[in-house]
């Protein structure tokens, strides 16, 4: 499923939500039950009209519900994708199969879920790299996450391979150095103007484990609730979204000083 169907479905989702707290909350503030037609004291007729009037006469009450089940939803989306932030640490900062950059001894991890062709990751990107430069002990993980299209996955795929090469880093900072759409015709033109060998790359895209490692970040995103790019986890935080430099620096204090 595309961002923007994601988008959609949760709209729908939403509008769902709404018309079945409308319903219940009418219900409920009525003080009726399904007994009440049962026992013959309201024909279905006028329990439908009286939800009706009510819905009507008092919008704020559903609105107030939805917000507070909202709430509720955010708040154990959030507590799952904790808790399996504490269950799957080592598939998220210490996979083999994904790459890692600044100083690989660091004291501090940032994990970073991203998309070659997500404007707001390349908006990210000179960030990451001053964070990486500002801070000799920061260890950084690249989780490759395409789930912008087909191109996204050839990049993914291609920037995996190049790591083969021992080049994924050099390849990672030229791609989004581009500043254009990551295509396939892109990616290999820049992996030849940094040197790599184009066929061997694209012989080692096709392997099994990096698709497997692309999967494996995408199940870890799931669990994590991180539906887009770019997405980061630092210690215990889990950072959905773009972010500046300070808040990041920030995160890594904070990831710091907690152990």
């Amino acid at each position: 499923m595309t961002h923007s169907s994601r988008q959609l479905s949760g709209a729908f989702g939403k509008v769902a939500r709404f018309l079945g707290l409308a319903v219940a909350t009418a219900w409920l503030a009525l003080g009726l039950h399904g007994q009440a037609i049962a026992a013959g004291e309201l024909s279905q007729d006028q329990f439908d009209q009286r939800i009706h009037d009510y819905i009507l006469a008092h919008p704020e009450v559903i609105m107030e519900a939805l917000q507070r089940l909202d709430t509720r939803q955010r708040e154990a989306a959030a507590k799952e994708a904790k808790a399996a932030l504490a269950a799957k640490a080592d598939e998220i900062f210490r996979d083999p199969a994904s790459p890692v950059g600044g100083n690989v001894g660091g004291d501090v991890t940032m994990a970073e879920f991203f998309d070659y062709n997500c404007p707001y990751c390349r908006q990210v990107a000179p960030i990451m790299a001053q964070a990486i430069a500002d801070d000799p002990q920061l260890r950084v993980v690249y989780k490759e996450f395409p789930i912008l299209g087909p191109d996204s996955v050839f990049a993914a795929k291609a920037a995996l391979a190049a790591g083969r090469q021992g080049k994924y880093v050099e390849f990672h900072k030229a791609l989004y150095d581009a500043k254009t759409r990551v295509t396939e015709a892109v990616a290999l033109r820049i992996a030849a103007e940094i040197g790599l060998d184009v066929p061997r790359l694209k012989t080692d895209m096709q392997l099994p484990d990096i698709q497997a490692a692309i999967d494996r970040n995408a199940q870890l995103a799931q669990a994590l609730k991180i539906t887009g790019t770019p997405g980061f986890v630092v210690g215990e935080q889990i950072v959905p979204g773009a972010t500046d430099l300070a808040t990041m620096k920030k995160l890594i204090e904070q990831a710091r000083s907690s152990k």
